[in-house]
């Protein structure tokens, strides 16, 4: 599964890429509005941190989803738990 992480913390983007390898996804994480036009692609899954991006940095993501299969996930907060909360309900790890 491919995810794409806008948002957030720019310090944590290492451990938000380790965390979706956890749950056997590949993950882009964008923290800037710079350098995110055009390279978002078609993920299975956008997830957008709200309370850590501009205005235009959401209309952009939305924008580069747009028409595609795309499953958006939003929430405030930007921690580990939040992320690890959103991979449990879309990309849950199978039973061992």
């Amino acid at each position: 599964m491919s995810i794409v992480i806008v948002g957030g913390n720019e310090c944590m983007e290492r451990q938000y890429k380790d965390l979706c390898r956890e749950y056997r996804c590949r993950a882009k994480v964008f923290t800037k509005t710079d350098g995110m036009s055009g390279k978002i692609g078609s993920p299975d899954l956008l997830v957008l941190f709200t309370g850590a991006m501009s205005h235009k940095m959401l209309q952009g993501a939305l924008c580069g989803v747009k028409g595609k299969n795309t499953v958006i996930a939003r929430s405030h907060s930007s921690s580990m738990a939040a992320l690890r909360a959103i991979l449990q309900t879309h990309a849950p790890l199978p039973a061992e």
